[in-house]
């Protein structure tokens, strides 16, 4: 569905930010791309929507070349970015103009997921919060029913309330046919949401995982005192005691702290790649 090989780009002559990144991702699954500052991960997901142009290598969506964007590629992806603008109309103007373009956009879905979000159907786009402008973006992205859904950020601005629901409508948007992929920061944010983990760093992809493999070879524990014996992998230490990435050695379930995984590919990446290799 989403195929990118050998990735070249750079904003500065002789800077790349990529040279060389591969990436397959597949239908029916909700995919979340981790990584620092200035890794890359809005590029890339701009790259993905054809906002961006490479140098070198391909960037191919449901068979269409990314860059080109081609009105049959168009319909079937739907972009939510960290800074957006919203035109001075009403809802339903909204509706009018850009619903024409997603020949699948459900109306009756999308006003289900403003009520759920708790925006009035008649509010002007000038007048709602940024929190409640992102609300209604991520709603009528939902509503498109396009085949590949882009978010970067797509929590930031949400309070708790809306962040729970966010993640009930995700999860239940999902299909065989469709890829959601989210960039975050808040990780937390996307637990108990996403099966697929994507990391990248220092301009490339260092790890590319479905959550079922990860419980299978790591373990997550909060453990009241550390042992050398014990096949830690990274240990965050507070005062509630250690939480560590252990090698799942027991074999024992665990629920995927997607924080310490982050962290623990990043501080130990050669003895997490033989783990997963």
């Amino acid at each position: 569905m989403i195929n990118i090989q050998s990735l070249k780009f750079s904003y500065k002559p002789g800077r790349p930010l990529f040279d060389g990144l591969n990436l397959q991702l597949e239908p029916g699954h909700i995919y979340g791309l981790l990584g620092k500052n200035g890794a890359g991960k809005s590029t890339l997901l701009k790259q993905m929507a054809g906002l961006l142009f490479p140098t070198g290598g391909k960037v191919e969506i449901l068979g269409f070349d990314a860059h080109k964007r081609q009105p049959a590629l168009l319909e079937e992806i739907f972009l939510v970015p960290e800074e957006f603008y919203l035109p001075k109309v009403s809802i339903n103007m909204f509706l009018t103009t850009r619903a024409v373009f997603y020949p699948r956009f459900d109306e009756k879905a999308f006003f289900t997921y403003l009520k759920e979000f708790d925006i009035p159907q008649n509010q002007k786009l000038t007048e709602m919060s940024y929190g409640q402008k992102k609300k209604f973006l991520i709603s009528f992205a939902l509503a498109t029913n396009s085949r590949v859904l882009i978010m970067d950020e797509p929590t930031n601005g949400l309070d708790i309330p809306s962040k729970s629901i966010f993640r009930k409508l995700i999860a239940g948007c999902l299909s065989e046919e469709k890829c959601v992929v989210i960039s975050t920061h808040q990780v937390r944010d996307l637990d108990n949401l996403i099966d697929s983990i994507v990391i990248i760093d220092n301009h490339r992809i260092i790890f590319r995982q479905e959550v079922e493999t990860v419980t299978d070879k790591l373990s997550f524990k909060l453990l009241p005192q550390l042992d050398k014996s014990m096949p830690v992998l990274y240990a965050d230490s507070n005062l509630r005691g250690h939480a560590v990435v252990m090698r799942n050695v027991t074999q024992e379930h665990s629920k995927v702290d997607m924080e310490l995984l982050f962290n623990a590919v990043l501080s130990n990446r050669q003895s997490i790649e033989e783990i997963f290799n």
